[in-house]
């Protein structure tokens, strides 16, 4: 059997369409947060930590949030398996291992300005945003970006900007960044993420065709312009779609 076969889904399911009446929606009460606050730690250490997640900026951010206030209220308990999980418009929020994988692999800084390309339901920017000094998001899906925008300000990520868009464009307005996450897989790397990515800059994005085995990659831009590509592990996402011209 052919290596990736043999894999778990490490990124997310393709494919999956809910009405708009399932997708996540207004968060849950701030106030049944305390109740998961074991369920996180143990997500944190059984499905994180134990694997090859070390770095402890990244698994403090990651325990930090509320990933049961980021998914439909009928997918809340299974909020800390590892699992994406559905929120609407064919798309999921990724399990909580890969989200915590990509965020140290960009290897985010206090300092460092970054953009996430495909905002889904907030979750992997509510991750990334404790650890740079901004993050601006992109989302296709103009009622996820909206709900996303809302949950994120509402649970206080006042460092967070969040705009419907088209990812494949990037922010150039923005740019440079010194990360960039892309949470959907495009069949190569858009030439406009590695244009906005500044000198020195990381950006971790899955690459490979739909319904297949993908490779997540991290793209380094040296100081001197030049760009290095690594393989890290196969996985799979939702393709990253951007608007017909």
């Amino acid at each position: 059997m052919d290596l990736r076969q043999m894999l778990p889904i490490l990124g997310v399911l393709a494919m999956i369409t809910l009405p708009p009446d399932r997708c996540a929606g207004p968060p849950v009460e701030q106030g049944a947060t305390d109740q998961y606050t074991q369920a996180r730690a143990r997500m944190v250490r059984e499905q994180i930590a134990s694997r090859d997640v070390t770095d402890p900026r990244v698994l403090e951010a990651i325990g930090r949030v509320p990933r049961h206030l980021f998914v439909p209220q009928d997918e809340v308990r299974y909020a800390y398996e590892d699992r994406p999980l559905p929120i609407g418009y064919g798309q999921t929020i990724s399990q909580p291992y890969i989200v915590a994988l990509m965020t140290q692999l960009a290897r985010p800084a206090p300092t460092d300005r970054a953009l996430e390309v495909g905002t889904g339901s907030g979750y992997q920017a509510a991750v990334l945003a404790p650890l740079v000094r901004r993050l601006f998001t992109i989302e296709l899906e103009e009622p996820l970006a909206r709900q996303a925008e809302e949950r994120l300000r509402t649970l206080g990520y006042a460092n967070v900007t969040v705009r419907h868009g088209d990812g494949y464009a990037g922010w150039p307005e923005e740019a440079p960044f010194d990360v960039i996450l892309v949470t959907a897989a495009p069949e190569e790397v858009p030439p406009a993420l590695v244009a906005q990515l500044a000198p020195g800059g990381r950006m971790v994005i899955p690459v490979g065709p739909v319904m297949e085995a993908q490779d997540l990659l991290r793209v380094e831009k040296g100081r001197d312009g030049a760009i290095r590509t690594e393989e890290i592990i196969p996985v799979r996402f939702v393709p990253l779609r951007h608007r017909e011209r």
